[in-house]
C-alpha cells in the first residue's frame, strides 16, 4: 500500500476500534485561537475486500421524506461501542446501478501510523419550533451562487448536496426504507435550479426587481447509489439512524462549485455552537429554504438541534464555516446530513428534536473512498 507509514489491520489490534471511535477526537487538540479552526484528524482507512452480485431489488417502498426514532441522546450514549466485526458489517455497503442491478461490498478497516502525529408525540409531522425562522432564498443571484447552489433536489422528494464533480450526498431513507429501495430509486434523478429562459419579445424594456426570478429544475440521471449496510440492516432503529446517509454518482459532471465533506468537530468547537443547512421543504414548493440554529446535544454519531424544517429538507448537508489553517482561508464543509426528528425524554418531559447524522472519521473514510476511489486522498478529514 502507498503512504508514509505502516498500515495496520484492526483485527491485529484488539483495542484499535475503540481508538478509532473515541481517541482520535480526544487526541486532536482544539486551538484556542480566536478564529474557529478546522481541526486536523488522522482518518482511518476503509478498503473494499470483496464484492458480489445480489438479486435485482423490487422498487416497491414508498419514499419517506423524514424518519423518526424514539432513541434519544441518553439512549445512544448508553449503547456499547460496536465491535470490529460489527463496524465492518455496518460500513459494508450496497451499490445500486441505473440498470437495476446491485452489488454488496464487504470492507476492511485499517489505521495508518504516520511518522508525525496530526495536530492540530405527533405534531402533524411538523418540525417547526416556535416562530418559523426559515428563509426562502429568491433570485438567481443567490440561488446560483455558492453555498446555496450546492443544494439539489432528488426526484424522490428529498434534498441533496453537491460534494464532488459528479457526487451528491443525501440521506439513505430518501432511496431505501431499510428493507428495500423506494419507488423511483432505479430511475433516480437530481434536479438543479436554473433560471427559465425568458421570451425576449415580451421582456423588452420590462424590468421589475421586486418580482422573483422564475426558476426551473434541470435534471441529471444518477449512475449509481451507495448505501451503507448499517442503514439497510438497521431500518432507523437504535443503530439505523446513525447510518442514514447515501452517496449518488451522476451520469455526467454538474459543472458547479461543490462543498467538501469534513469530519464533524465536537459541538462546543463549532462557531457559536451553530449549524446551517438549506433544503427543499415541501411546504414551500419550488423554494430553496435556508436555516441555522444552535446544537442542543450530541452523541458520537448524531447532532440534536431544533432547526425549523419540514419533510423534503431531509438529506440536506449540514455545514459550518471555519478557518483552514493550512490554506489560510475560511472554508465551509459538510459535517452531517439532516435525517429527521426524535422525541427525547428530557428530565421526564418529552421534547422533539431534529437530528443530523454526523460525519465521523469512519464515515468520512467511507464516503471519501466512494468519491475518490482510493484511500490516499482521504487521509485527512
Amino acid at each position: 500500500m502507498r503512504g508514509t507509514g505502516a498500515v495496520l489491520s484492526m483485527a491485529v489490534m484488539p483495542r484499535l476500534l475503540f481508538f478509532l471511535l473515541c481517541a482520535i477526537k480526544e487526541a486532536i487538540p482544539y486551538s484556542a485561537h480566536w478564529k474557529p479552526t478546522w481541526p486536523a484528524y488522522r482518518v482511518p482507512i476503509i478498503l473494499p475486500q470483496s464484492t458480489h452480485n445480489l438479486d435485482k431489488p423490487e422498487f416497491v417502498a414508498e419514499a419517506k421524506l423524514e424518519v423518526s426514532s424514539s432513541c434519544g441522546p441518553q439512549c445512544h450514549k448508553g449503547s456499547p461501542l460496536p465491535t470490529y466485526e460489527e463496524a465492518k458489517q455496518y460500513l459494508s455497503y450496497e451499490t445500486l446501478y441505473a440498470n437495476g442491478s446491485r452489488t454488496e461490498t464487504e470492507v476492511g478497516i485499517y489505521v495508518q501510523r504516520t511518522e508525525t502525529e496530526s495536530r492540530g408525540r405527533s405534531r402533524m409531522k411538523r418540525q417547526i419550533y416556535g416562530y418559523d425562522s426559515r428563509f426562502s432564498i429568491f433570485g438567481k443571484d443567490f440561488l446560483l451562487n455558492y453555498p446555496f447552489s450546492t443544494s439539489v433536489k432528488l426526484s424522490t422528494g428529498c434534498t441533496g448536496t453537491l460534494v464532488a464533480e459528479k457526487h451528491v450526498l443525501t440521506a439513505a431513507h430518501c432511496v431505501h426504507d431499510g428493507k428495500t429501495y423506494v419507488k423511483g430509486a432505479q430511475k433516480l434523478r437530481v434536479g438543479f435550479l436554473k433560471p427559465k429562459v425568458k421570451d425576449s419579445s415580451r421582456a423588452t424594456n420590462v424590468s421589475n426587481s421586486a418580482t422573483p426570478d422564475k426558476m426551473k429544475f434541470q435534471w441529471i440521471r444518477v449512475k449509481r447509489t451507495h448505501v451503507p449496510k448499517g442503514w439497510i440492516k438497521g431500518n432507523a432503529n437504535d443503530i439505523g439512524m446513525d447510518y442514514d446517509y447515501a452517496l449518488l454518482e451522476l451520469k455526467k459532471p454538474h459543472k458547479r462549485k461543490f462543498m467538501k465533506i469534513g469530519v464533524s468537530p465536537p459541538a462546543k468547537h463549532l462557531p457559536g455552537g451553530r449549524i446551517h443547512f438549506s433544503g427543499y421543504d415541501n411546504d414551500r414548493p419550488g423554494n430553496l429554504v435556508y436555516r441555522f440554529c444552535d446544537v442542543k446535544d450530541e452523541t458520537y454519531d448524531l447532532l440534536y438541534q431544533q432547526c425549523d424544517a419540514q419533510p423534503g429538507a431531509s438529506g440536506s448537508g449540514v455545514y459550518v464555516r471555519m478557518w483552514k489553517r493550512q490554506q489560510q482561508k475560511w472554508e465551509r464543509k459538510i459535517i452531517g446530513i439532516f435525517s429527521g426528528h426524535q422525541w427525547v425524554d428530557m428530565n421526564g418531559s418529552p421534547q422533539e428534536f431534529n437530528v443530523a447524522v454526523r460525519i465521523t472519521p469512519l464515515k468520512y473514510a467511507q464516503i471519501c473512498y466512494w468519491i475518490k476511489g482510493n484511500y490516499v486522498d482521504c487521509r485527512e478529514g
